[in-house]
């Protein structure tokens, strides 16, 4: 891959990670959108994974560590909360692998409400698996969906937001520097 443009994918994913430590609505995360901006873009697709999880990685120690629990409870590296986040990440940028060959509006929009799903189904699911708050039946399972549901249309607009700004840059972007458009010959 041309080292610009891997460096200009992989500083687009950084700098919209990092938004998480502003402040924000919840749930209004670049989450699924770096996901499927790295899908798209990366041609070696291992980076389409490892670049989203590694910066995730390195806002959640920011954000959890040195924000939220720096004076509470110490400092970690892992949590098993994150293990839901993350294999969301790595499902949606799979969804950007199969949706995002070729990028159009449509594509991203689409591929936008899909993350958000897919980040819903996985993350609540973990909730009701690992969290004492609801019984390990289907009632539990209907009531720990049915208390997300207020949370999604953030995570919705995130992904739909992040997404747009991720790809409307790059693309223009690409058109003012056409070099960064990716050679057919394997990079």
């Amino acid at each position: 891959m041309n080292n610009k443009r891997f460096y200009i994918i992989t500083g687009f994913i950084l700098l919209a990670v990092l938004s998480r430590i502003l402040p924000h609505p919840y749930n209004f995360t670049p989450l699924g959108a770096i996901a499927l901006f790295g899908a798209a873009y990366f041609t070696d697709k291992k980076w389409a994974i490892l670049i989203p999880l590694a910066a995730m990685w390195i806002s959640d120690l920011i954000i959890n560590n040195f924000i939220l629990t720096a004076y509470f409870e110490g400092f970690t590296l892992f949590n098993w909360g994150m293990v839901w986040i993350y294999g969301s990440i790595m499902l949606i940028a799979l969804l950007g692998m199969k949706f995002l060959k070729k990028i159009t509006i449509p594509r991203v929009l689409g591929s936008a409400v899909g993350a958000s799903v897919i980040f819903f189904i996985v993350s609540n699911f973990g909730v009701w698996l690992t969290s004492p708050m609801y019984p390990l039946n289907l009632s539990g399972l209907a009531a720990c969906y049915t208390a997300a549901i207020p949370f999604f249309h953030n995570t919705l607009a995130g992904d739909i937001v992040y997404c747009s700004v991720l790809f409307g840059a790059f693309e223009y972007l690409k058109y003012q520097a056409p070099t960064l458009v990716k050679i057919k010959a394997g990079i």
